[in-house]
């Protein structure tokens, strides 16, 4: 069993030190950091080599959660995709240890969690869009062309020049309205009403 750790240092004034410091403390075998890179990115090279150098036993150290996670889902994608390895997590700052049937229970509340907290927010997001329409509202982006335009739009396609062909392309009219081309065809295909 190997304890492979990593660290991440956002910006460049930060020190990878104590970090270093606490996961060599634990016992590290290898350690990966990445270095300047933002926590938000999903990019981190050095993270995806440890996730690559691991085996099945091993441990993943890390000092911290938002050391090594995105978020809360990230989290628990990375931990699931290391269960399935056979891998276990240890984070250090926050006394997670997946491999004990204790952070293992952790996990799953810190799953069952981020689902909840996701139902959450598709139901609110319905209420929403059903208050909306019962006000006669729809959701989604306005449209980009008004009524009277649209009507534009749609003769302009429809003329022709003396010699029989379209007097305008799609582009054209993109261009007259400030649009750009799968605009203008949404404008030109008529809508079938809802069954």
């Amino acid at each position: 069993m190997a304890r492979i750790g990593y660290a991440r240092v956002s910006t460049r004034g930060q020190s990878d030190d104590t970090q270093v410091d606490e996961l060599t403390a634990y016992g590290c075998d290898k350690l990966f950091i990445d270095r300047g890179v933002s926590g938000k990115l999903a990019e981190r090279p050095e993270l995806d080599k440890a996730l690559a150098y691991l085996r099945e036993g091993d441990v993943l150290i890390i000092t911290r959660l938002s050391r090594a996670m995105r978020s809360l889902r990230h989290m628990i994608e990375l931990a699931a995709e290391l269960a399935a390895r056979g891998v276990g997590m240890v984070v250090l700052k926050q006394q997670i240890d997946t491999t004990t049937p204790q952070g293992r229970l952790v996990f799953h509340l810190l799953a069952a969690i981020d689902e909840f907290q996701r139902e959450l927010i598709v139901e609110g997001t319905r209420e929403g869009l059903e208050a909306a329409r019962a006000r006669g509202r729809t959701g989604g982006q306005k449209p980009k062309l008004r009524p009277r335009q649209v009507d534009l739009a749609r003769s302009m396609y429809a003329e022709k020049g003396d010699d029989g062909k379209r007097r305008y392309t799609v582009q054209q009219i993109a261009d007259e309205f400030g649009v750009t081309r799968p605009t203008i065809y949404r404008t030109l295909t008529p809508k079938t009403p809802a069954k």
